[in-house]
């Protein structure tokens, strides 16, 4: 027999997702929020329509609130429950998920205002506790009154942030803040991560803001979500958003271009066209391909940018999960998309930034002004961002690191267009 579950935008009921005795997932909107006045779609990949979304159509955008890879076969083995099977894993955990879709028991009373019983404050050595105990119980599944999700494949957890304390929020209360544990088989990701967003912020780019803390001697990186804000009243809202890749209808096991997942060309043909303000939120993203590309981060894929859609209409979402993967030797030396036609960052030369501007519509002169622009500034700003974080106390060996990547790609991006300029290339 088909099971359902109601799927909410925030406290509306926009309509069903079906399990069929197949397995096959459906997704159907609800006739009353076709007929609304301000009825949008949950996705640019599901358009507003009553015939109903085939497995296929509708699967990317539901899986693409889940976790992914061993967090998702962690999960599901402490559930009970088949890893691939997306919907009884949207049932377990999708009272708390990006944006501000929510899943209810069809039928069931829709979700209401949180109360102060909705959340549990943690303290020092319990938080402790939960970050040393994420990679064998991620997300804190099976707890009783946790159904929280998150995308991705690195242990992460939703918390509210209140008067600088964190709590747990429960029965699907909304959360303020993400807060993410060291990865044990890599040296410092929180301070390589902080690092890089808050080099980003010193450069002037939209990114989100983190800072590092600790639980005992337990280091986690706390960022503030995007997806949340806070009315005049306190009161804590979700903003719809999704990833490129559920945008773009693309599987989460697909997010990587040379698996079949989005190009740049697909991203920036994706921001022209649903973004309120395309000219403005254009230049953000190609200042976050450059600072990517500078920083070593090798995994911007499909669903490492998002669109968030605010009061003001649909915008490109804030910079987040920036870390130097490249300075991990055991991580990929490939880039996640292409700039022009190369993978291999050592191998991008002017003519790739040339034939990026081509195959995503951009003036080239001004994909070259930018590229020179930010490799000129990003050496002095890394050096001000590590002195900071010292000041803070966090400082850390992967920084020098990170810096020494840093200083190397802006010295090659500067010496080859001048190089390409001394032969007469139009730069």
């Amino acid at each position: 027999m088909p099971r359902t579950l109601d799927v909410y935008l925030a406290d509306r009921l926009v309509g069903r997702l079906i399990q069929e005795d197949s397995g096959q997932l459906q997704f159907a909107y609800d006739a009353g929020w076709l007929e609304a006045a301000d009825a949008r779609p949950i996705s640019q990949s599901l358009p507003l329509r009553a015939e109903p979304f085939g497995h296929r159509e509708c699967r990317p955008f539901f899986s693409g609130l889940l976790p992914e890879a061993e967090k998702r076969d962690v999960i599901a083995r402490v559930l009970g429950v088949s890893p691939r099977n997306d919907f009884i894993l949207l049932d377990r955990l999708g009272g708390e998920c990006a944006g501000a879709i929510t899943f209810v028991h069809a039928g069931d009373p829709p979700p209401r205002a949180p109360i102060e019983a909705d959340y549990r404050s943690l303290s020092e050595q319990e938080l402790a506790r939960i970050l040393y105990s994420l990679p064998e119980r991620p997300l804190l599944a099976g707890e009783e009154g946790v159904r929280l999700s998150l995308a991705g494949a690195q242990d992460k957890l939703p918390v509210l942030v209140v008067d600088n304390e964190v709590a747990l929020p429960l029965h699907g209360a909304p959360s303020s803040h993400i807060l993410k544990p060291r990865i044990r088989r890599f040296r410092d990701t929180v301070h390589n991560e902080a690092f890089c967003l808050m080099l980003a912020g010193r450069l002037g780019f939209h990114v989100v803001p983190a800072e590092v803390r600790r639980a005992k001697d337990e280091p986690f990186l706390l960022i503030e979500r995007y997806d949340r804000i806070r009315t005049a009243d306190g009161a804590l809202v979700r903003l719809h958003q999704e990833d490129f890749c559920q945008a773009l209808g693309v599987p989460p096991e697909r997010k990587y271009q040379n698996e079949g997942g989005p190009s740049l060309a697909d991203c920036i043909g994706l921001v022209r066209r649903a973004c309120s303000r395309p000219a403005v939120n254009l230049i953000r993203l190609l200042d976050y391909v450059i600072f990517n590309f500078l920083v070593g981060n090798h995994d911007a894929h499909g669903k490492n940018y998002s669109l968030v859609y605010t009061a003001r209409g649909i915008e490109l979402a804030p910079l987040y999960d920036v870390v130097s993967t490249v300075v991990y030797p055991d991580l990929s030396g490939r880039l996640a998309m292409k700039i022009g036609d190369k993978y291999q960052p050592g191998e991008i030369l002017p003519r790739h930034w040339d034939r990026f501007a081509r195959d995503t519509g951009l003036a080239a002169p001004m994909v070259r002004r930018r590229v020179l622009d930010i490799a000129r500034r990003v050496t002095e700003a890394s050096r001000e961002v590590a002195d900071a974080l010292d000041r803070q106390g966090h400082g850390s060996p992967i920084i020098a690191r990170i810096i020494d990547l840093v200083d190397s790609r802006s010295a090659k991006l500067q010496s080859d267009f001048e190089q390409a300029r001394a032969r007469d290339y139009k730069v």
